[in-house]
């Protein structure tokens, strides 16, 4: 192995909100080196697409900070009897070469850093970083696996399928129509779980619907239960032969009272066992080609770091799951 390329954590190449070590320890590798089976973690540090609250480009440095137990590389699981980390197993490639200010530079970087560990065969997890990130990390996924044959289950309390942010194209608002636009992500293969508050507006609920995108607001999981809304959900993720499923979890779809370092917060969310829980079903029911975690905006969070300790967790889930997927007799590659 190339030793000069498989150790990412190049002090002289970070910036002050850029990650010094690894998620939980895990081993650090150059995205380049990604091989077949492999999860490998990636930060995407990001925030020049947000609009209300700054400081998601210090989130993946938090989320990998965010954790009690020593950074040892293994997280066995009290109750699914598996360590996601050493069975999947995971790697850690350090941060894409994002640039301040530069908006489609960073999003190209980002989207060459995830389709370079999908092309190898494995499964790419972003950790943000603005949702912005998702339309560079979800294209790269896609670029490997088929425009068009990749679903993607969105957590969120906004729908973020604005037109354009503030006259652009691209920002935490816009990902998701600009997947769709694209060709992508189908709208057919879109759900969204957790949607509520005040926007957008009638006419993009609308433009949402004509796409084919299957929405949940609060008010259907507050009626249906949860469990009968993810059912649903994974059922029409896996409809009509999708190669793979990407999964994106804004933080704020859980309610502020347990995540209020995000950069939009909207009450009246999911609760944080919910969530967990939710991600770790998507995990073992779903074939997952790539994910991300993202508005982690980690200055909010004081005192404490619940929010980041929470994002912490959505990944160590989601990978509990796929690794019980693994492990129940499915292929390294999820499906």
């Amino acid at each position: 192995m190339d030793t000069e390329r498989s150790e990412p954590f190049d002090p002289a190449g970070l910036s002050a909100w850029n990650a010094r070590g690894s998620f939980a320890g895990v081993p650090a590798r150059h995205h380049a080196d990604a091989a077949p089976g492999e999860v490998v973690i990636l930060g995407a540090p990001f925030d020049w697409g947000t609009t209300n609250r700054p400081g998601a480009r210090f989130g993946p440095k938090a989320i990998r900070e965010a954790d009690y137990l020593p950074p040892d590389g293994k997280r066995p699981h009290l109750v699914a009897g598996v360590d996601p980390l050493t069975d999947l197993p995971v790697l850690d490639a350090g941060d894409a070469p994002v640039v301040p200010g530069y908006v489609e530079r960073s999003l190209q970087a980002i989207e060459e850093h995830v389709s370079t560990v999908a092309a190898a065969g494995a499964v790419p997890v972003v950790l943000g970083g603005d949702h912005t990130v998702t339309y560079a990390s979800a294209t790269g996924v896609a670029r490997v696996h088929g425009f068009g044959e990749v679903a993607l289950v969105h957590f969120d309390a906004h729908a973020d399928t604005a037109e354009t942010h503030y006259g652009e194209l691209h920002g935490h608002g816009t990902p998701m129509r600009r997947l769709i636009e694209s060709g992508a992500v189908p709208g057919h293969r879109f759900v969204q779980i957790g949607l509520r508050g005040y926007w957008p507006p009638p006419a993009t609920v609308a433009w949402m619907r004509d796409e084919g995108m299957r929405s949940y607001f609060m008010a259907d999981i507050v009626r249906r239960g949860l469990e009968a809304v993810t059912a649903e959900a994974v059922a029409h993720a896996t409809a009509g032969g999708a190669r793979g499923v990407f999964v994106s979890v804004d933080i704020d779809v859980v309610d502020p009272s347990a995540a209020p370092a995000t950069g939009t917060p909207e009450p009246g969310g999911l609760t944080a066992r919910e969530l967990l829980a939710t991600v770790r079903r998507l995990g073992h029911d779903l074939p997952v080609v790539g994910a991300d975690v993202v508005e982690v905006a980690p200055h909010y969070d004081q005192p404490g770091d619940r929010t980041a300790a929470l994002a912490n967790r959505v990944v160590l889930e989601l990978l509990t799951g796929i690794a019980e997927r693994r492990r129940s007799g499915h292929g390294a590659s999820g499906a």
